[in-house]
């Protein structure tokens, strides 16, 4: 009898650890419909968020800044976002607490596409570009910066281009596919399908011709403070998932390639983004496996945005990057000339 009643407690004890926590910590996390993005949905469907006893709520956006914003002011207590000037000026209010997305040779975050007009009358490749309308976001956006680093290593000069601010990504397709701009800076999962559709041209990958770090993972300077352990349960979940999605994609010695892993992962983000797993393919970012950041390259963009004008009244915006939750790596800064 107490054999049994010794099994009963302990199996009583097994059952009480291996239970998820009977409150969990609700999360709203703000974030773009993109792949890369869908790293989140990754720790959502494999539970990752679930043992950190947190409950995550996606806020969808539709650029960059308004996320910063979000988190800035409370709204949201994450996000996934790409690095803006926006971003940099909040340094007060916002922290970067992991890295996330890269622009990596053989790996498709942001593309330049053209107008199928701008193509036939000559506008074949980024060298082209000199002289022509180039649709982006927001000025001083992430993809504003991409363009001034790619035509830099192209040999154009960027006061050659004239930048036109469109609000969202899908209005940078459209307005490319509309021929109402010569070509267009956007993320690779809404230039794939217009590619496909022939609505547009793709003059390069962002990535193959300038590598940077492109996107974090960020919360307000409130939150990092008063509850660094909510921010490390949410970068654990994170960074397992990041670990799902570059191991199902990244081949040993760093090169794209399908590993065993890619359809299941592929049919998330597929499910998430409402794509077909044949428009998604040509277009997936390189996310790092374990959320490491180039923090020089951060510093660089920083310099950048000043440099340009964007970020006058932002002191202090190296401060932005929390040394607490961030781990910082070396990408070798192939595109870190951009003065």
């Amino acid at each position: 009898m107490r054999r049994f009643a010794f099994y009963m407690i302990a199996l009583t004890l097994l059952i009480a650890c291996a239970a998820p926590p009977a409150h969990a910590e609700g999360i709203k996390i703000g974030l773009l419909k993109t792949s890369s993005s869908a790293v989140t949905v990754i720790a959502i469907k494999r539970g990752y968020f679930t043992a950190e006893g947190l409950d995550a709520q996606l806020v969808p956006f539709d650029a960059a800044e308004p996320v910063a914003v979000a988190t800035a002011s409370g709204d949201i207590d994450f996000g996934i976002t790409g690095l803006t000037a926006g971003l940099y000026a909040l340094a007060s209010q916002v922290r970067i607490i992991s890295g996330h997305l890269q622009e990596h040779p053989g790996f498709h975050a942001n593309a330049l596409v053209a107008s199928n007009k701008a193509f036939d009358a000559g506008l074949r490749t980024v060298k082209d570009l000199a002289g022509h309308s180039v649709g982006v976001t927001q000025i001083g956006s992430s993809l504003h910066y991409s363009v001034a680093l790619v035509a830099e290593k192209s040999g154009i000069a960027l006061d050659s281009l004239r930048i036109v601010p469109l609000q969202s990504n899908a209005n940078v397709a459209s307005a490319v596919s509309g021929g109402q701009i010569d070509a267009g800076a956007t993320l690779g999962n809404f230039a794939s399908p217009a590619v496909e559709r022939g609505t547009v041209k793709l003059l390069a990958w962002a990535g193959d011709i300038a590598p940077w770090q492109f996107g974090a993972l960020i919360t307000s300077a409130k939150l990092a403070d008063s509850n660094p352990d909510r921010v490390k349960r949410f970068l654990a979940a994170m960074h397992n998932a990041d670990r799902d999605y570059h191991d199902a994609f990244t081949a040993r010695d760093g090169t794209r390639a399908d590993q065993a892993d890619a359809p299941a992962i592929y049919a998330i983000i597929a499910d998430y983004i409402g794509q077909t797993i044949e428009q998604l393919r040509p277009a997936l970012a390189y996310v790092d496996g374990g959320g490491r950041m180039d923090v020089e390259d951060v510093m660089h963009q920083i310099a950048w945005y000043r440099d340009h004008g964007f970020l006058k009244n932002a002191a202090g915006a190296e401060k932005i990057v929390d040394r607490r939750f961030v781990v910082p790596m070396s990408l070798g800064r192939a595109a870190g000339t951009a003065h």
